[in-house]
């Protein structure tokens, strides 16, 4: 898998090297087993937001710069595990995932790249970079009718990141950045299983607007840092470099 090999260290002569402060790592819940804490010395970082808001984009920024100051790093997101992805892919072309078959299926997805790639590259001092993490599949859950304590515990294996940060963008921005993109929308990520509309347009941004008031929720247990996503790329960019510099100095965020 692609982003399981070791990244290629990349320097500018004149970028100043921050050495990564010790964390002290935790589980969300239970966690998994025979893994020692103590001995993850990477930095787990988190961007979350909806399709459109531009995460792929930061990531890929964010790679560079970190890369550029010396920093070797990993990235995961949906849908990127050797054992599921594909054929949770095949299922959602079908849209006839029941909500629980649709839960398990992404959290399957995410405990193995947790155990086969999060909890490797932390413990060889890697910046792993998260391309959403469990926050989207408990959002996506609890608005499909499903029970917070329960995916709580579901994924009480999670690590608690290093810091989270959420691309606010408004639904009526993320109807246009999709369009401009792909020149559609997509059936999931427009709710379109939940019967909110006949109308594609109208469930996106009903869904969307959902998904934000679950967020803002979620936010009351995950403490996320916001950060305005409706800016341009170089300037929201700007905003997430400089937090995360103060993350690998060992500044907590929020």
């Amino acid at each position: 898998m692609e982003t399981r090999k070791p990244a290629r260290i990349r320097r500018s002569p004149n970028s100043r090297v921050v050495v990564p402060r010790p964390t002290v790592r935790q589980f969300y819940g239970h966690g998994i087993p025979r893994v020692d804490l103590e001995k993850l010395a990477g930095k787990l970082i988190v961007v979350e937001g909806a399709d459109g808001s531009g995460r792929s984009t930061q990531i890929a920024e964010l790679v560079t710069w970190l890369e550029g100051g010396g920093h070797a790093t990993v990235q995961v997101g949906l849908k990127r595990s050797n054992l599921v992805s594909e054929e949770l892919e095949t299922a959602k072309q079908g849209n006839i995932l029941s909500r629980t078959t649709f839960s398990l299926f992404y959290a399957t997805d995410f405990a193995d790249q947790l155990e086969n790639t999060i909890v490797p590259a932390l413990k060889a001092g890697f910046v792993v970079l998260c391309d959403r993490y469990i926050y989207t599949l408990m959002a996506r859950d609890m608005l499909r009718g499903m029970d917070e304590a329960w995916l709580k515990n579901l994924y009480g294996i999670a690590i608690v990141p290093d810091a989270v940060f959420y691309l606010n963008v408004s639904p009526e921005e993320l109807v246009q950045r999709n369009f401009a993109k792909n020149a559609a929308l997509d059936y999931w990520e427009s709710g379109m299983d939940l019967g909110l509309s006949r109308d594609m347009f109208d469930s996106f941004v009903k869904y969307q607007t959902a998904m934000a008031k679950i967020f803002k929720h979620l936010r009351n247990t995950y403490e996320f840092t916001i950060v305005d996503g409706n800016r341009s790329t170089e300037a929201t960019n700007h905003d997430l470099r400089k937090k995360i510099a103060e993350v690998l100095a060992g500044k907590v965020h929020p």
